[in-house]
């Protein structure tokens, strides 16, 4: 009788994943070439961001490194007042142009008309070389008899372009401080009072950034003024390839 011998085949189980390979298989087929294109544009964009970011913080301390050098006092910050037309009038209005600043009051006998019409024939001068790059700007510390009409009145004997700013006793006060004006009106004086304001005696020149330059005060001429914005001007114009 013959031997039947059983043969058992021997077949080789297939091996499960393991957790890690499923996992490198599914991120693998996620990260395809479009998403790499994209890792990269944003990457790249945000080297760049963080570039500038990091090229105007360091523009800002060379400027402020500057201040510090040349003594540049912190003259002048924010303000809101209204203009002898009406309108409202900050300290953001100031930028994009040089200023000429005069603090004073529409009842002043005599210091401030002189002052306001030394600062108005620099403007002239100014003007004739440069064009309005040089606003100037008139602003009341007697807001009690200082109205908008008075205010207007006031102005159009000097400059035509000369804006007169005027506000609320407390807004007038805040904008002197910052631009560290000094004023005193009488004790219990009322606006149909014939009283003077003692004030500082000084007209600022601030550039187009508003910041402070330089004061002239009452023994500064015409012929100082020109020069001194002629010379800021020149200085701006080396940098930036603009006169303002």
């Amino acid at each position: 009788m013959s031997r039947v011998t059983s043969r058992t085949s021997h077949v080789t189980p297939r091996r499960s994943q393991s957790a890690r390979e499923v996992y490198s298989s599914r991120h693998t087929r996620v990260f395809t070439p479009q998403a790499a294109g994209l890792f990269l544009v944003t990457g790249v964009g945000l080297f760049w961001y963080f570039h500038r970011e990091k090229e105007k913080l360091a523009e800002q301390r060379q400027k402020e490194l500057e201040d510090k050098q040349v003594g540049r006092p912190n003259v002048g910050g924010p303000f809101s007042l209204t203009t002898h037309e009406g309108k409202p009038f900050t300290d953001q209005d100031l930028r994009g142009k040089w200023c000429l600043i005069y603090f004073g009051f529409t009842n002043c006998p005599d210091i401030c008309p002189e002052e306001l019409d030394k600062m108005s024939a620099a403007v002239e001068t100014l003007d004739k070389k440069y064009g309005p790059i040089v606003q100037p700007i008139f602003i009341s510390v007697d807001p009690a008899r200082d109205t908008l009409p008075q205010v207007s009145r006031y102005v159009s004997d000097f400059h035509p372009r000369l804006i007169g700013l005027t506000g609320a006793y407390d807004t007038v006060k805040a904008t002197c401080k910052a631009y560290r004006v000094y004023f005193s009106t009488p004790p219990n004086a009322k606006a149909t009072d014939d009283y003077l304001v003692d004030h500082s005696i000084f007209f600022y020149f601030m550039d187009p950034e508003g910041r402070f330059v330089d004061a002239f005060g009452k023994a500064s001429t015409v012929e100082d003024v020109v020069a001194r914005v002629e010379k800021e001007v020149g200085v701006w114009e080396s940098k930036t390839g603009k006169t303002v």
